[in-house]
């Protein structure tokens, strides 16, 4: 599972112009704040519409009441809020991809093994996309690399080959296991494991995720349950 000690984040909303994330990462660098992940978005709607949202994670400064008093100070900016990292509120992700129904019972095995985890304390999330076509599926596959704290991969579906089985190699070289329903065409070739039934395909996955299960992916790679 993903570690978050010594781990803050916080968001700002600040006026919506140039230089402005300079502004920020400059007192923050002040403070030796070492930012881990950064998400910027312009503000839709609410009160706020139209402003710059950032959102920061970073790895323990100090003194996070000067940090945040600097910040607020910054000519541009609107609001400061803290927060615990997503590490801590949504964990670990498992992500599922591929078609409707296979998704759907791969995320029912998902969902009811990370319950029991997260009940115990543990936190991990399972996401999910329902998709069709070779290279919207292998669009797909390739983002899951980009996707913050994306710990495992499943492929559900009955027919998936080309250009998805060259995004699979590039994730499984990111470091992301990839676990494939027994199907049509060569992805099952190119993933770590293989099973046929999508519930326990879910199971599995979270098994592997959590910190406190015994099943380990590296253990049985290039196995077909």
């Amino acid at each position: 599972m993903t570690t978050d000690t010594g781990m803050y984040a916080l968001s700002i909303i600040t006026e919506n112009r140039a230089g402005v994330l300079r502004d920020v990462a400059t007192v923050m660098a002040d403070y030796r704040a070492n930012i881990q992940m950064i998400q910027q978005s312009i503000i839709t709607d609410g009160p706020n519409t139209g402003k710059a949202y950032l959102y920061f994670e970073f790895e323990e400064c100090g003194n996070h009441p000067e940090l945040i008093a600097d910040l607020a100070r910054v000519p541009s900016v609107v609001d400061v809020t803290i927060y615990p990292p997503f590490s801590r509120i949504f964990g670990s992700r498992v992500i599922i991809i591929g078609g409707g129904a296979q998704v759907a019972q791969v995320a029912l095995g998902a969902v009811n093994e990370a319950d029991r985890h997260n009940i115990r304390g543990e936190r991990i999330s399972v996401d999910t996309i329902p998709l069709v076509g070779e290279k919207t599926l292998a669009l797909a596959v390739d983002a899951v690399a980009r996707l913050p704290r994306a710990s495992i991969l499943v492929l559900a579906g009955s027919l998936m080959g080309g250009e998805v089985s060259q995004a699979v190699d590039r994730v499984r070289a990111a470091g992301i296991p990839v676990i494939a329903l027994k199907m049509a065409g060569s992805v099952p070739s190119h993933a770590d494991l293989v099973v046929t039934d999508p519930i326990q395909a879910g199971v599995f996955a979270v098994m592997h995720v959590s910190g406190k299960a015994v099943f380990d992916i590296n253990r049985v790679r290039g196995r077909e349950f």
